[in-house]
């Protein structure tokens, strides 16, 4: 039975074929690199079910409490789920958001997670 060929290790500016992403050389630098989005759960099913609750609650939360009406354009975790399947598909754990204010409510809670015990 034929190999598959080798590919490109995708170390930017690395000339070596492999049969992984990096070559053996640059693969301990990339242990520790962020999975796509699919590999963290957000695939067709979360797209489908991301859609479905947009359109129930299509304004943006953070800009209705401030009296502005904004349409929502993602789903955001309210409490990071940070991998645990139970709290990603947790819909009281979800709340429409525009991208701004999003990106603003990751930059700034999600980013600096504070830890109580």
């Amino acid at each position: 039975m034929p190999k598959k060929p080798k590919k490109p290790c995708k170390h930017n500016g690395c000339p070596l074929l492999t049969d992984d992403k990096y070559c053996e050389f640059h693969a301990k630098l990339h242990v520790d690199d962020r999975a796509n989005a699919n590999e963290r759960g957000y695939d067709n099913r979360w797209r489908k079910a991301s859609k479905r609750f947009l359109n129930a609650h299509p304004l943006c939360k953070h800009c209705e409490e401030k009296g502005k009406l904004t349409q929502a354009t993602v789903v955001d975790h309210i409490v990071p789920h940070r991998g645990d399947q139970r709290l990603f598909w947790d819909e009281s754990n979800w709340q429409p958001l525009c991208k701004r204010c999003h990106d603003r409510k990751t930059r700034t809670e999600d980013q600096y997670p504070v830890y109580t015990f």
